[in-house]
């Protein structure tokens, strides 16, 4: 197979006949399916083929790139050069180990992100055998007829053919900031990229309008698809985080190094032999640097990663995953995200007469009953006012949707606003197909959220434009209204009004419909055909039900510390009564604000009504970016969510962007940090609870790894300064270091979530990574390793007579430890002594650290009590009694740990809320 690119003449020069029969295409009925498999066969898959990555072995040679690394081969060099082959090949083999750990972890992580982004699929709207289908990206083939809307992600190279005020921005692959008009006209054959207005090429955006074109290649055919094949396609792991942890690795090696040279320099100048002080300087520098922390990183972040997928979202840039636990305020829309998305007309106004709507869902069962008698489509006689069967039309006529009935179920196609608007009119005993067919669609002006609206040309006697859209869009371009009877009388605002209040509320959204006379040869509309003249036919007023989960999510939210604001184009009236239903509000009433009020704000009064606000009403997308901004120079992490093409400056602004899996379009998706895949706000209300859970057990690994490293250091420091045997050797410190802290660390990666994650203050993204509590918890961990190391080498030395001995009982009493300490930050163990007190009876489900806790158990019975690992570790197999003398030193961890978490709790963080019963809390 091979991509698609028909060579010479060039496409942007041929004319449309030209280009339609070059590719053997037909505009008005696309490819038949036929032809689709026939050229499938030649051309394959539209997807592109980066350049390879580094090859297996390189990624794995890099995993050694690392300054501590070269430490350790350069010591297994001197201890070779020295005759000790043993220890130089322990040093490499842990060496090698490590490498192998972490190109295995980096390579699955990077799989599993890789993995999650291909699962959002592009969709192209293709036209094929005479029908208009939404299909995946990547089954586009050469001479697919392909329409575009705004918003629209470009699946190919196209050849326009037919465009309305389209314009496409194609600043990723031209560098041009400015989106581009677009036009159908043949251009010259040395007309450069960047000007083929007559091209819409991959990867671009829809920014504006409609447009038609015929694929002209797919694939690595296209243009950006010959630069991805110079290009490298690989994850990036990089975060704030992790090059946090790069920087405090790499500044604990410079001191350390300098302390060991500091070691080394004064044993020679007391004395020591230079190769007993070569011993103790490359302990030293092992024992403090945590090497299993990279590794765990790494793995904790792929995880938070995968349980945030499995919980509806989906991260497209990693760093959120971090961001998402110190986020302060939430920004939300409220159709679809806070409420259901399931809308039902119960409200209609018309000709002056307001109309009650039966029934629930999508189903066409149901009545329309005005104040004085009941209308059922004329099924007892009565008969529709003709402004009430217009408005009623106009709603079911300017519409892309449609309904279905699946075993007793009706669902929507489309957009669920079009599907009330469909059920309304069916309950008045109107047809959507009947309607096609007797007015057909000469024209249409999609929905702009720049203009508010929607417009339909139909062919009908007199010719006719229908209009929906919002309120204040409608009614500023109306100088008449009908009456009851369908006759022509002045515009009656306030009464209009009126009603509109009312409506909203109830909680009910309100769409305006209008209709206009035109010429009847006009075949085509654009904007300038509605700016004067519409007639007003009436409003529908729908309810979306708030989602129950989210009213829950809300709460759990505010509890969290964290604000949650309403952004929506909606009237103010509906936005504030949903708002109080979702207990949105931070008192008793709801603060609500409209866009055309903070437009005449200056800066301080924006900042200061974003603060207090909790409803933002009728908000334009370039409001949007100033919420976030005014919201940011307040100090908030703001969290926003969006789906239209005019919300991607917010989103890419926010310190974390999340776009609608479902409704969002491609330009959203593609500046969004993360993705909701159900379009629910109880999803983000998940990840943040997720990337909570990611920073605490990363603070647990911190808290578990560094103590043994401060305990070690202390020992070979004291030990080296007073000249006397070393308690443990540096093999058996990387053993300690690599080995065992990986096997007992990585199950914390695994840890669940707290039961009062969600109960705490937002983390603050400007704490330290140590902080002055964690260091304290490090500090007093750390002098208990050290008396433990020191005081049972020392003993076991004196009553045994051996060192190998001795070092071997340090270390299994440390081990023992190590799994009492382990068992104290994590929920295990918080969970085993809220049983043993009978404050809870609710096991935590914890298999990872059982595993590694019994993996642990086992590699340190084989560390001493096989003779193999006896040589390469300088270890001696101990006794029953010996084993039960390693247990004793776990008994007195057990107060050290209590001490610990009193000082610095497992699951507390320093935070700050803007909620004063949060810092309470």
């Amino acid at each position: 197979m091979m991509s698609a690119k028909l060579q010479s003449p060039s496409h942007h020069e041929l004319p449309e006949q030209e280009i339609l029969q070059s590719f053997n295409s037909d505009l008005e009925k696309g490819l038949t399916a036929e032809e689709v498999a026939r050229r499938y066969e030649r051309y394959g898959w539209n997807e592109l083929q980066f350049k390879p990555g580094k090859p297996a072995w390189l990624r794995f040679l890099l995993q050694f790139n690392q300054p501590l690394l070269y430490i350790l081969l350069l010591a297994g060099g001197v201890k070779a050069f020295l005759g000790s082959w043993v220890n130089a090949a322990v040093i490499w083999g842990v060496t090698l180990i490590n490498a192998v750990i972490g190109y295995v972890q980096e390579a699955k992580a990077e799989g599993a992100i890789a993995s999650l982004a291909k699962a959002v699929i592009t969709e192209a709207t293709v036209l094929r055998d005479g029908q208009i289908l939404r299909i995946p990206s990547p089954d586009l083939v050469p001479g697919d007829v392909v329409l575009l809307a705004s918003g629209d992600k470009v699946p190919a190279d196209l050849r326009l053919l037919s465009v309305r005020n389209l314009q496409v921005d194609e600043s990723a692959l031209t560098g041009e900031s400015v989106p581009v008009h677009k036009s159908t006209q043949p251009l010259p054959n040395n007309t450069p990229l960047a000007e083929r207005n007559n091209m819409a090429y991959a990867g671009s955006f829809a920014t504006f309008g409609q447009g038609k074109g015929i694929v002209v290649a797919t694939a690595n055919a296209t243009e950006v698809g010959q630069i991805s094949q110079s290009m490298e396609q690989r994850v990036s792991l990089s975060t704030p985080l992790t090059r946090k942890f790069a920087k405090f690795s790499q500044t604990l090696l410079y001191g350390i190094l300098t302390l060991a040279t500091l070691t080394f320099a004064i044993g020679l100048g007391q004395g020591e032999s230079w190769v007993y002080m070569f011993e103790a300087a490359i302990a030293l520098a092992v024992s403090a640097i945590p090497e299993g922390l990279p590794a765990v990183v790494t793995i904790t972040l792929a995880i938070g990663v995968n349980r945030m997928a499995a919980r509806h979202a989906i991260i497209r840039k990693l760093p959120a995953v971090e961001t998402l636990g110190s986020a302060t305020v939430i920004c939300s829309d409220k159709t679809g995200t806070l409420t259901e998305n399931q809308m039902t007309v119960q409200r209609i106004y018309a000709g002056g007469q307001v109309y009650e709507v039966s029934g629930s869902g999508y189903s066409p069962k149901g009545e329309i009953v005005p104040t004085a008698h009941s209308i059922t489509g004329g099924s007892d006689g009565d008969e529709l006012t003709p402004t009430l069967e217009d408005c009623l039309r106009a709603g079911l006529l300017c519409n892309d949707s449609r309904l279905d009935q699946t075993d007793n179920e009706w669902s929507v196609v489309g957009d669920p606003t079009e599907g009330a608007l469909i059920a309304a009119a069916q309950k008045a005993g109107l047809s959507q197909s009947g309607l096609a067919a007797s007015m057909p669609r000469l024209d249409s002006i999609p929905f702009e959220s720049q203009y508010q609206y929607m417009a339909t040309l139909q062919d009908a006697s007199p010719r006719l434009i229908y209009v929906k859209g919002s309120v204040e869009a409608i009614l500023s371009r109306c100088s008449q209204m009908w009456d009851a009877q369908g006759q022509a009388i002045s515009l009656d605002r306030d009464l209009i009004e009126k009603s509109i209040e009312t409506m909203a509320a109830q909680g009910l959204r309100v769409l305006a419909f209008a209709r206009k006379e035109v010429n009847p040869h006009q075949h085509a509309i654009d904007h300038d055909d509605l700016e004067t003249g519409l007639v007003f036919l009436g409003l529908q007023g729908m309810i979306d039900p708030p989602r129950p989960e989210a009213i829950a999510a809300v709460r759990v939210c505010h509890s969290a510390g964290i604000q949650v604001k309403m952004i929506t184009g909606d009237h103010i009236t509906t936005a504030r009564a949903i708002a109080q239903r979702m207990g949105i509000q931070k008192s008793a009433q709801v603060m609500a604000f409209e866009g055309q009020h903070l437009a005449q704000m200056d800066d301080s009064q924006l900042a200061q009504a974003v603060e207090e606000g909790d409803v933002f009403a009728r908000v334009a997308p370039v409001q949007k970016l100033q919420l976030v901004e005014a919201l940011q120079s307040k100090g908030e992490v703001v969290a926003m969510t969006g789906d239209g093409v005019n919300d991607a400056p917010a989103l890419k602004q926010a310190d974390i962007g999340i776009a609608m899996g479902k409704a969002g379009t491609d330009v959203a998706r593609e500046a969004a940090a993360m993705l909701l895949t159900d379009d629910n706000f109880a999803s983000i209300s998940a990840a943040v609870e997720e990337g909570r859970t990611v920073y605490q057990n990363l603070r647990k690994a911190i808290a578990f790894l560094l103590p043994v490293n401060g305990g070690e250091s202390m020992t070979i420091l004291i030990s080296a300064l007073l000249a006397r045997d070393l308690p443990i050797l540096s093999l058996q410190v990387l053993w300690l270091n690599m080995i065992n802290s990986v096997t007992m660390t990585v199950p914390l990666a695994f840890e669940p979530k707290s039961r009062g994650v969600m109960q705490q203050p937002p983390l603050n993204p400007k704490e330290p990574l140590l902080s002055r509590n964690l260091l304290r918890r490090i500090s007093i961990v750390s002098i208990f390793n050290w008396l433990l190391i020191f005081g049972i080498f020392e003993w076991a030395k004196s009553t045994t007579g051996y060192v190998a001995v001795a070092r071997t009982m340090a270390i299994q009493a440390l081990v023992a430890a190590r799994i009492v300490y382990l068992l104290s930050i994590s929920q295990l163990g918080i969970s085993l002594v809220a049983r043993f007190r009978r404050q809870s009876t609710a096991m935590t489900n914890a298999p990872a650290i059982i595993i590694g806790i019994v993996s642990a158990i086992v590699l340190q019975i084989l560390f001493s009590q096989v003779s193999v690992m006896n040589t390469l570790f300088a270890t001696a197999p101990l006794t029953l009694n010996q084993w039960l003398i390693c247990l004793i030193p776990a008994l007195p961890m057990i107060p050290t740990a209590i001490l610990a978490n009193a000082i610095d709790p497992p699951q507390a963080r320093v935070g700050r809320s803007r909620y004063p019963q949060a810092d309470e809390a």
